[in-house]
């Protein structure tokens, strides 16, 4: 991803003024990125949490479903014996 630099005019050069304006701006420009940035960085962090909780719920329920299935053989094995 190649580097972004800032342009700097040519009325920057010249006026202070001028400088600390564009300068507000690009601050501007950058706190709206951040902010966006924030949000996605949110946004991942619920999908993922979403996701977590749903993959315990499947390992549980697939425990179980194991745990009942080796009950129910060791019950037909303790019935074939008698």
């Amino acid at each position: 991803m190649p580097a972004r630099t800032a342009r700097t005019y040519k009325i920057e050069k010249e006026s202070l003024e001028a400088h600390v304006d564009i300068c507000a701006e690009r601050y501007d420009r950058l706190e709206q990125r951040m902010d966006n940035l924030s949000d996605k960085v949110e946004r991942n962090s619920i999908d993922i949490a979403k996701e977590a909780s749903s993959t315990r719920k499947m390992v549980v329920a697939s425990s179980g479903t194991v745990i009942a299935a080796l009950i129910s053989l060791i019950a037909a094995l303790v019935y074939m014996i008698d």
